[in-house]
């Protein structure tokens, strides 16, 4: 490891909402960071002038601050290397562009992109890397100047040294070795003046002193240009790690077509931030305990070792497992603001904490709680096509019997039940199917010895007699 302050960061674009494949590059950026005692930098790479920046940059940090990955350094957190926008940091990717050619590393390039694609097309037919030819690389002082003098536009090129090899350990996937022929001379300002997404990002890395680069196996490619534009600039490099990406059933990287939800779309239906977190921390990660764990716990496990090279698979269905683990760990008072104003306005004040332990191994968004809230609360009960056919079978004389034993035993369910049981010698689904039935209107669901004393003697009476006749 370097001898540097331990620092990891988190650089989006802010050009959409964040969804779960770079939540989860951000989450194992804090664990680390959390795990070393280190910083976790967030920096908005926001160069390519798209509009709706701004709306997009509030929401990623309200999303991240909500997942509870709250940064160190960076917008609003300050530190010493701001402004943390590419946006406004042009002085300083100016004064190393002016290094470069002041060096004679990096020179206009006047190929318009037909040429350049002509070039590439011509290159992979004849089963080469599509590298840049260099044709402007060899241009006198005087054709540039006559060149520009034309209003031609240019983009700079990083003049990239020929029959080289570029070697990095990575932590993740382990040795890389790449030719510097097969890199070519790279664009690193665009035409525009706006410098290109891997110069811009390789120089905040090594200013803002990030140690460790964690980012997605995309982007692999990208590492051996920005090592040798460090080494070029004698700036520090990071260690890198590039971790899996995220696909769908498909096998296609994870999209919003194959369901990568955005926060803003998970946290709407009422997922939680630590269901989220325990999914995400074992996709493509593994733990000794699959258990639930807080941040804290997730940090203080995570290894780097642990990540897997394979492609990670994503699986709704343990997103849901690890939903509804956090929702078995959620203290009483989060899950009551949770289940919403929607379910309060149905539940009596005093009946709210024991609706909550009835209801909460059962549930797993506030549309469930708040249909139990209606099935328990109000008299309005859709009765599933199952459990009628359950009380079909069980005959009138089954719920007037019910009904005696409700008058006998109040709301004590397992004394109803065992009064039912001996009178009518029925046991197992066919002394407690019917039951609930007609209570709930549904063949499964929460404990009924918690739910008869909220749905009340009452509304008991009243629904065992609708079937007692």
């Amino acid at each position: 490891m370097t001898s540097r302050p331990f620092k990891t960061r988190f650089a989006p674009s802010p050009t959409g909402l964040l969804h779960l494949g770079n939540i989860r590059t951000a989450l194992f950026n804090f664990l680390l960071a959390r795990q070393a005692q280190g910083t976790f930098l967030l920096r908005l790479e926001d160069t390519d002038a798209m509009r709706g920046h701004e709306k997009y940059a509030r929401a990623l940090e309200d999303d991240l601050r909500w997942l509870g990955l709250v940064w160190n350094e960076g917008p609003e957190a300050g530190g010493g290397h701001g402004p943390y926008a590419q946006s406004e940091r042009g002085p300083v990717y100016k004064e190393y562009f002016t290094a470069l050619e002041s060096k004679g590393l990096a020179y206009p390039c006047f190929c318009s992109e037909h040429e350049l694609a002509i070039a590439r097309k011509t290159a992979l037919a004849a089963h080469r890397p599509p590298r840049y030819s260099g044709k402007c690389r060899a241009l006198s002082p005087q054709e540039v100047q006559a060149r520009f003098a034309r209003a031609e536009p240019a983009t700079l090129r990083f003049r990239v040294e020929e029959g080289k090899t570029v070697e990095f350990e990575d932590k993740v996937r382990g040795r890389q070795v790449f030719s510097t022929d097969d890199i070519g001379d790279y664009v690193i300002r665009r035409s525009d003046g706006t410098p290109a997404f891997f110069f811009c990002n390789a120089i905040d890395d090594a200013v803002m002193g990030v140690s460790l680069v964690v980012r997605g196996e995309d982007h692999l490619t990208n590492t051996p240009r920005q090592i040798l534009l460090l080494r070029a600039l004698g700036l520090p490099l990071p260690e890198y790690a590039h971790i899996a990406l995220v696909v769908g059933a498909d096998g296609a990287p994870l999209s919003k077509r194959t369901g990568s939800k955005s926060a803003e779309e998970l946290r709407s239906v009422g997922y939680l931030p630590s269901a989220i977190n325990n999914y995400l921390a074992r996709l493509g990660h593994t733990y000794d305990a699959n258990t639930f764990m807080d941040l804290e716990a997730l940090a203080e496990n995570f290894d780097l070792s642990r990540l897997g090279r394979a492609p990670a698979r994503y699986d709704e269905a343990q997103l849901m497992h690890w939903q509804r683990e956090a929702l078995l760990h959620l203290p009483t008072a989060a899950l009551r603001e949770w289940m919403g104003d929607a379910v309060h306005a149905l539940v009596p004040a005093g009946s709210l904490d024991g609706f909550i332990e009835a209801v909460r191994g059962n549930i797993s968004f506030p549309a469930d709680a708040l249909r139990w809230a209606r099935i328990v609360f109000t008299d309005k009960l859709v009765v599933s096509h199952a459990a009628r056919e359950a009380m079909t079978a069980a005959g009138p004389e089954f719920f007037a019997t019910a009904r005696q034993a409700l008058e006998k035993h109040g709301a004590d369910f397992r004394a109803v039940a065992e009064a039912v049981k001996q009178a009518r010698s029925v046991s197992g689904k066919s002394l407690f199917q019917p039951l609930r039935a007609a209570l709930l209107g549904e063949l499964d669901g929460p404990e009924m010895a918690k739910l008869l004393p909220l749905i009340g003697i009452e509304r008991a009476r009243e629904r065992l007699s609708k079937y007692a006749d």
